[in-house]
């Protein structure tokens, strides 16, 4: 397939300023990683230096190399190393030295480990929370291969927010995912976090992957049908030539009539759609930050929003 050309939306502009300079040499300096920058995400600059906060950045746990090999995912796959045990710490104060008020925790898949990492990321979730329960913290995991117990275990630490995503629709779940994640499989654990009172569940589609218009409709749906209260949905960039070939540069008035779907007829509490977004997207002013701020319980915003559909 011939590669094709970006058109002028998708335009990007590299990172800069004094708050992503601080924020990336407090990263260096306590040697963290995070998937905005393994995975070459185009909105980092955009998220570190914020709008009218202190911004957002996505701590990746557990090391930058992957168990798994996803065909769309930047992330370098084998040669894990051991957990560092000092890691959930060292992310708390980072937290707290950048001075965020919202942070996103996501990771790489760990199967080599027992619990596939799901200890080590409950540790993390508790240590920000018990430097200061002020922080909302949103945790976008694995799938511990729809494991239960390590799905509950995340919970129990305490996130505002647990995102795990579906990243395509059914059909193209391979070639795009790799062989040991799956459609039900990821369903199945945001209907275990859904279950949970307290606690936000969010997923996340790329388009432009050659998905048909029913399908992700149907994906949406499925979605909801298993709980989920946020969707975010984004273009596919193909990383590297090695990467899956872009089918299809979907056009910014596509993603708003999902978003309008997606919020309006399905009753999602909130959908950010569009050619740069990203899971976690801005997401310290999205949404939940918004409504949890406000003093608004997850029950209370569900009754509300599915009152206006």
């Amino acid at each position: 397939m011939a590669r094709q050309r970006k058109p002028d939306w998708l335009r990007m502009h590299p990172p800069s300023g004094e708050r992503f300079t601080e924020i990336k040499a407090t990263l260096r300096d306590r040697d963290l990683n995070t998937v905005c920058e393994e995975a070459n995400c185009p909105n980092l600059g955009e998220c570190w230096s914020g709008r009218n906060g202190p911004g957002t950045a996505t701590f990746m746990l557990m090391g930058d190399r992957c168990s798994r090999g996803c065909n769309f995912c930047d992330v370098e796959t084998g040669g894990m190393e051991a957990l560092d045990p000092d890691e959930p710490a060292s992310v708390a104060d980072a937290v707290a030295e950048i001075g965020l008020d919202y942070v996103v925790l996501t990771s790489v898949d760990r199967d080599d480990l027992p619990d596939q990492g799901a200890g080590h990321f409950a540790r993390t979730i508790e240590a920000i929370k018990e430097r200061d329960p002020g922080v909302l913290v949103e945790v976008l995991i694995p799938d511990f291969r729809g494991e239960a117990d390590l799905v509950d275990r995340i919970v129990d630490a305490g996130p505002d927010v647990l995102a795990h995503n579906v990243e395509t629709v059914e059909r193209l779940q391979w070639p795009v995912r790799d062989r040991r994640a799956g459609y039900e499989q990821s369903l199945s654990v945001l209907e275990r976090a859904a279950d949970t009172a307290g606690v936000y569940t969010k997923t996340s589609l790329m388009l432009g992957l050659g998905e048909y218009d029913h399908e992700i409709y149907r994906a949406l749906s499925d979605c909801r049908e298993a709980g989920v209260d946020v969707v975010t949905l984004g273009q596919y960039l193909q990383p590297s030539r090695s990467h899956l070939d872009v089918y299809e540069y979907v056009h910014p008035d596509a993603f708003e009539t999902w978003r309008r779907v997606a919020e309006e007829e399905l009753g999602f509490l909130y959908c950010a759609s569009g050619p740069m977004v990203r899971s976690s997207y801005r997401a310290g002013e999205l949404f939940v930050d918004a409504v949890l701020r406000d003093g608004r319980s997850v029950e209370e915003a569900r009754r509300e929003a599915h009152a206006a559909t």
